[in-house]
């Protein structure tokens, strides 16, 4: 007979059952943490990857929070001091304006979508970074990877390349593995593609090392490596292990150290996405994903304007408007743009109305980003804002949902399971929904 027992009496007597069943376990060997790390590799979700419309990403994030304002989703018919120092211009779609300051992008616009209905409840740098690189909010129980890292564990390498690229350097401690082996984190290329001496660390053997000693060396070096591994089996180990056979792949394969050649381009395409750091940087980006790297992940500008925000937007934005535009235009007459998501994001919004100092200040409740290539809709708008730019008027998006739809466009389900420390299954993202209005 059944227990009668406040709650659920279902669950009661299932948990009385598992209880006795543990005790009885405990008598043929299995402990409890045993027992329960089985059952919880019992419920986790696995799903096979399937390949998506995407085979790579170029992640363009604008550190500081770019105002949505003054970029897409200009409010021309508000007061002045919410409708800022800029106008608005037409696009290439009818009835949609940008900011005035974006032309280039303006133009394309019927090649990409905008989607003005993101929001999320953190208004400092750290939390908003580590929302935007993570799709998770900030926990102080664990370290979340970012989306490049997971990318990197569920898909792998490439043609001898990092399947995760940071240019020029890590951008934030978000930009990690997380609790994923450090094997999945960042390759960053540690000097701005920007300079005119521009060189990717580590990448050439040293001067006194031919290819002779280099095979020599790696020879030694997986030997000794072999007698350790033995004597100690860890994750370090593998995951150094990993480095090294990454590392040896690389320098000893013309085709992948050639993807960083930024040389190679001609003047003339420099030229057109801008010699300055957004434009180079993107230009590498391409030169990345045409080589096979997976996750591109860049920064371009400093968008904190809490003063002055007219001299913010006019030194950063049109370097931007022009190097994103290029990009996008580079990627579709190379055939590759639909192959490839570019997905420019920030922090969160900017403050509706303009500070005493001319400037606008943390403003998560709505913002702005753009998705182009990929599977993504051409020419399409999704959600707005209201009327003064200071709260989701329709279609809101969450940063899970944004997550969860760049995972699906590269062929990666986003309830998926991986498992962390403690051996503790936890979804790569959780809560998500795949935006499906905004996909072709």
């Amino acid at each position: 007979m059944k227990p009668t027992c406040p709650g659920n009496p279902l669950e009661r007597y299932s948990s009385r059952r598992e209880f006795l069943y543990v005790g009885l376990l405990g008598g043929l060997g299995m402990t409890l943490p045993g027992f329960l790390q089985q059952r919880a590799m019992g419920a986790q979700k696995f799903y096979e990857t399937k390949e998506g419309p995407a085979k790579g990403i170029i992640h363009i994030f604008l550190p500081g929070g770019m105002a949505h304002q003054e970029s897409f989703d200009p409010k021309p018919y508000a007061p002045s001091e919410y409708r800022g120092p800029f106008g608005a211009i037409d696009t290439a779609l009818p009835g949609v304006q940008f900011g005035e300051k974006i032309p280039e992008l303006a133009k394309l616009a019927d090649r990409f979508t905008v989607i003005r209905s993101m929001s999320h409840g953190e208004a400092a740098h750290e939390r908003g970074t580590h929302n935007m690189f993570t799709g998770y909010r900030p926990s102080p129980a664990l370290e979340y990877p970012s989306i490049g890292s997971v990318i990197s564990h569920e898909l792998g390498s490439q043609n001898n390349l990092p399947p995760y690229v940071c240019v020029p350097n890590v951008p934030n401690e978000f930009a990690n593995s997380g609790y994923l082996s450090s094997a999945y984190g960042p390759f960053a290329l540690g000097s701005d593609p920007a300079q005119g001496n521009f060189k990717v660390r580590d990448l050439n053997l040293p001067g006194d090392v031919d290819e002779k000693r280099f095979n020599r060396r790696r020879s030694l070096l997986e030997t000794v490596d072999s007698h350790f591994r033995e004597l100690e089996k860890s994750d370090a180990l593998d995951s150094m292990d990993a480095f090294y056979q990454h590392a040896y792949k690389l320098i000893s394969s013309q085709k992948a150290r050639e993807a960083f050649n930024l040389g190679a381009e001609p003047d003339e395409l420099k030229d057109r996405y801008g010699r300055n750091q957004a434009g180079q940087r993107m230009l590498l980006a391409r030169r990345l994903i045409e080589g096979g790297v997976r996750f591109v992940s860049l920064t371009a500008g400093g968008w904190d304007h809490h003063d002055n925000i007219r001299n913010g937007i006019q030194q950063n934005l049109p370097s931007v408007d022009k190097a994103v535009a290029a990009l996008i235009t580079d990627l579709e007459e190379r055939g590759m743009l639909e192959e490839t998501l570019v997905c420019v994001t920030t922090e969160f919004g900017r403050t509706p109305k303009l500070n005493p100092t001319g400037g606008r200040d943390h403003w998560p409740r709505v913002f702005s980003v753009m998705l182009a290539g990929g599977g993504v809709k051409r020419g399409h708008v999704h959600g707005s804002s209201d009327a003064l730019g200071g709260e989701v008027d329709t279609d809101g998006v969450t940063v899970q949902d944004l997550a969860t739809t760049i995972y699906h466009q590269i062929g990666i389900t986003g309830d998926k399971e991986l498992m962390a420390p403690g051996n503790r299954p936890i979804e790569i993202v959780d809560g998500g929904t795949v935006l499906d209005s905004i996909l072709a």
